[in-house]
C-alpha cells in the first residue's frame, strides 16, 4: 500500500532497499537451547536476590520456615506459569509472547490493550533497571557520597542505547551477551551459596538452631502470608521471556519445554540455597534491617574481596536488562505485524533480519522515561496488569483447547493447571488494590481504557492518513528495512 501510494519512482526505490539482502526477509532461528536458558535465567535473576530478598523474610514475622516455604511455593507457581506458557509457544511460536496469545485466543482488542499498557509500562522497568545499573556502577567512584543524578542518567542513556544498538543488529551477538553475563552472575550466586553449605556444614551452635526449629517463630496471619508471597513472585519475575522468542527459537517444538524446565527449576534451587546462606551468616533481623543483604553477607564472610559483590549486582542488572530490551522489541514488532503499532516497526533490517525499527521504537520510549523520574514512580501502581495479562494469556489457553481442539500441541500441560493460573492471576491483580486501595490505580486502569479512544478508529475502523506514508517511506529508506516476507497478519489470527 505505501510503495503504490507513493508513486512508481519511490516504490522502485523501496524495492531497491528490499533486493540488496538476496535472502529471504524473516527472523532467522539463532537461538538455541543454552541461549534460551540464559535469556530465561538472565531474565528473572535481577538486582533483587543480591539487594533486597527481606520482604518475604519481614511479612513472614522473621519466621525463617514460612519464608523458604514461600520462596518455595513462589518458584513453583512461576514454574506452572512457565509451563502453561511452554505449551502456547510450541503451538503458536511467534514472536509478540502473550500478546500473541491472547490474540489469538480471546480477539483483537484485549490484545491491543495489553500492548498498549506494556508500550508504557515495560520501557519504564528498562529504565528503572538503566538507572540502577547506572547507581551501582558509579557508587564505588564516590564513596559514602551520592554520585551525582546527571551522571547516573547519562549513564543509563549509554546503557540503553548500547543494548539498543547491539539487540537491533544482531540476535547472535544479543545472545552471546546474554549468556556471559548470566554465567557471571549465576557465579556470584554459587560463591554465595557455596559458602552457606560450608558454614552450615561446620555446625556452628547458633547457626544451626536457627534451621532446626525454623517454625518456632511467630505465625504470619492470611495478609501478611499473601504480603510474602507477593514478594516472593515478584523475585522471580521474567519467566515468561521466552515466548517472546520463540519465533527464533531453533527447534521450538522440543526446545521451549526443554529450556523451561531447566531454567525454572535451576532458579528454585539457586534462590533457596542463597537465602540459606544468608541466614547462615546473618540474623533475620540483621537481613531485615539490611539495606543490600549480599553486600552486608560479603563483609562477614570474604571482607578482602567484598567489592565483588556490588559488581556482580552490576552484571546482574546489566544482563536482566540485556534480555528484557530483547523481548520488548519482539512485542513491538509483533503488535506492528498486526496492525496495532505503525507499519514501520514491523520490518526488518535488509543486511541483518533484525527487528531493529522495533528496538529503535521501544529503546526510544525507555529512555524519555530516563529523563523525569516521577514517571517512573507512576509505573509502580502497573504491577497488577503484569498479572492481569498473565491470566488472559492462560485464560486464551483454556479457550484454544475447546475452540481449536484440532491445533497442533507439541506439549499440552495438565488442563487444571491453567485453571488454577487464571484464579491465582486474578487474585494477585485485585488483592493490592482491595488491601491497600489509592487513587493511582484508578489512574492506572483509566490509563487502560484509554485505549479503546486509540484502537476504535485506528484499529477497528482502520482510519489512515497519507502523510504517514510518505513518512514511513522515506524513513524505511533512511533505515535499510523492509517488511518481512510472506503474511504477518495470517500468522496471528
Amino acid at each position: 500500500k505505501i510503495r503504490k501510494k507513493m508513486g512508481k519512482g519511490k516504490s522502485d526505490d523501496a524495492k531497491v532497499v528490499k533486493r540488496k539482502g538476496n535472502t529471504k526477509m524473516q527472523l532467522k532461528r539463532n537461538i538455541g537451547y543454552f541461549d534460551g536458558v540464559s535469556f530465561i535465567i538472565g531474565s528473572i535473576v535481577g538486582a533483587g536476590i543480591f539487594v533486597s530478598p527481606t520482604g518475604v523474610l519481614k511479612h513472614s514475622l522473621l519466621n525463617v520456615g514460612v519464608a523458604l516455604v514461600i520462596w518455595t511455593a513462589s518458584g513453583l507457581v512461576s514454574l506452572m506459569g512457565s509451563l502453561c506458557y511452554a505449551e502456547l509457544g510450541t503451538a503458536l511460536p511467534f514472536s509478540g509472547g502473550e500478546y500473541s496469545h491472547i490474540k489469538r485466543g480471546l480477539g483483537s482488542l484485549p490484545a491491543f490493550v495489553f500492548i498498549w499498557t506494556s508500550v508504557f509500562t515495560k520501557p519504564a522497568s528498562n529504565a528503572a533497571r538503566a538507572l540502577l545499573f547506572a547507581e551501582y556502577a558509579t557508587q564505588p567512584f564516590y564513596g559514602v557520597c551520592p554520585a551525582p543524578e546527571v551522571l547516573k542518567k547519562c549513564l543509563a542513556l549509554a546503557v540503553l542505547w548500547s543494548l539498543g544498538i547491539l539487540n537491533g543488529r544482531s540476535v547472535k551477538m544479543a545472545a552471546w551477551v546474554q549468556t556471559v553475563f548470566t554465567l557471571l552472575k549465576m557465579m556470584a550466586l554459587s560463591v554465595i551459596a557455596v559458602s552457606g553449605i560450608v558454614l552450615l556444614a561446620g555446625g556452628r551452635k547458633e547457626t544451626l538452631a536457627r534451621f532446626e526449629d525454623m517454625f518456632s517463630s511467630e505465625m504470619p496471619n492470611v495478609s501478611q502470608i499473601a504480603e510474602a508471597f507477593f514478594q516472593g513472585l515478584y523475585a522471580y519475575g521474567g519467566w515468561w521471556s521466552l515466548n517472546y522468542m520463540a519465533e527464533e527459537m531453533k527447534n521450538p517444538s522440543r526446545n521451549i519445554p526443554l529450556t523451561v524446565m531447566t531454567a525454572v527449576p535451576a532458579v528454585i534451587v539457586f534462590y533457596l540455597l542463597v537465602n540459606i546462606s544468608y541466614l547462615t551468616v546473618l540474623t533475620p533481623k540483621e537481613i531485615v534491617s539490611s539495606v543490600a543483604v549480599a553486600v552486608t553477607w560479603a563483609d562477614r564472610v570474604i571482607p578482602s574481596v567484598a567489592w565483588i559483590i556490588p559488581l556482580s549486582v552490576a552484571v546482574s542488572i546489566f544482563g536482566a536488562l540485556n534480555s528484557s530490551m530483547f523481548t520488548l522489541g519482539r512485542l513491538s514488532y509483533a503488535g506492528s505485524q498486526a496492525g496495532h503499532l505503525p507499519v514501520l516497526i514491523s520490518m526488518l533490517n535488509v543486511h541483518t533480519c533484525t527487528p531493529a525499527p522495533a528496538m529503535i521504537f521501544s529503546t526510544t520510549i525507555a529512555s524519555i522515561f530516563i529523563i523525569p523520574s516521577d514517571l517512573l514512580m507512576l509505573t509502580n501502581y502497573f504491577g497488577f496488569s503484569t498479572w492481569l495479562m498473565i491470566g488472559l494469556t492462560c485464560a486464551s489457553l483454556i479457550v484454544l483447547r475447546y475452540r481449536e481442539p484440532n491445533l497442533h500441541r507439541p506439549y499440552k500441560v495438565f488442563l487444571p493447571v491453567p485453571f488454577l493460573m487464571v484464579a491465582m492471576s486474578f487474585f494477585l491483580v485485585l488483592a493490592p488494590i482491595v488491601w491497600s486501595p489509592n487513587l493511582q490505580y484508578v489512574y492506572a486502569f483509566l490509563f487502560m481504557l484509554g485505549s479503546f479512544i486509540v484502537y476504535i478508529p485506528f484499529v477497528y475502523f482502520k482510519m489512515h492518513f497519507a502523510f504517514l506514508d510518505r513518512i514511513t517511506c522515506h524513513l524505511q529508506l533512511l533505515l535499510e528495512v523492509s517488511p518481512p516476507d510472506g503474511s504477518a497478519e495470517g500468522k496471528h489470527e
